[in-house]
């Protein structure tokens, strides 16, 4: 993707706080930006309940991209600008193993009940929206009991590489955190009777030292041309 943005007369370093679901879109796309504007970003991973926290307890960041309903708390809480709210895209469950290993059957809810069955261990991240979603499907499909040895619950920053090192047999995330991870092949999405959407939302602090800049890179987060990058990656642009 190409983006025609003048370069900028005086270019700044923007801070971006950002939850751990849309990383490679957010790294590529922040690339993408510098080069476009001449501008830097330096962008901080979390999982969304720790970037929130670093927001409340007044972590610098003049730009931040997390799941809707966090962020319009921090928008009600006055942490970060109504009217710069921009909804990015969405993306369901997806799961993953070791490059090279037999792909497992996920393409029914019974098929996938009895591959996770068949596991030695399944990681998750430990906290945020995706692995909630996990522990309670896994209620949900009665295997609560079977399955408690075998979860793996891992930090956001740290869950699908532990599959690519062998150290656990299969990962379900949200799937556009297991694009451009080595050494892992993506199953697919989860079944639809059992998907989950999670979306991913942009916006403004309402404390930032850079307002045209950071408007400017939440205008390039939410462009037509990003739309490319985001269903390159399996996430739906526009919607939440």
């Amino acid at each position: 993707m190409s983006m025609t943005l003048p370069l900028s007369a005086q270019a700044v370093e923007l801070t971006v706080l950002s939850g751990n679901g849309s990383r490679p879109a957010v790294i590529e796309l922040t690339k993408q930006f510098e080069q476009a504007t001449g501008h830097k970003v330096s962008v901080e991973f979390a999982v969304n309940p720790d970037v929130k926290k670093k927001i409340e307890a007044g972590q610098y960041f003049d730009v931040t991209v997390l799941n809707p309903p966090v962020l319009d708390q921090l928008i009600q809480q006055g942490k970060v600008q109504a009217n710069s709210r921009a909804v990015m895209g969405r993306i369901g469950l997806g799961a993953a193993i070791k490059a090279g290993a037999p792909r497992p059957d996920i393409s029914t809810p019974e098929a996938f009940k009895k591959t996770l069955l068949s596991l030695r261990s399944v990681a998750y991240p430990g906290d945020g929206a995706s692995g909630i979603y996990f522990v309670n499907l896994i209620d949900r499909l009665g295997i609560a009991n079977e399955m408690k040895s075998k979860m793996r619950p891992m930090p956001g920053e740290y869950n699908v590489e532990v599959v690519a090192t062998g150290e656990v047999d299969m990962v379900v995330v949200v799937a556009s955190r297991i694009f451009g991870v080595p050494g892992v092949d993506m199953i697919g999405l989860l079944p639809k009777e059992l998907q989950t959407w999670i979306g991913f939302a942009t916006g403004i602090s309402s404390n930032t030292q850079h307002q045209q800049a950071a408007h400017e890179l939440t205008r390039f987060l939410t462009a037509p041309e990003a739309a490319k990058v985001y269903t390159r990656m399996g996430i739906e642009p526009g919607l939440e």
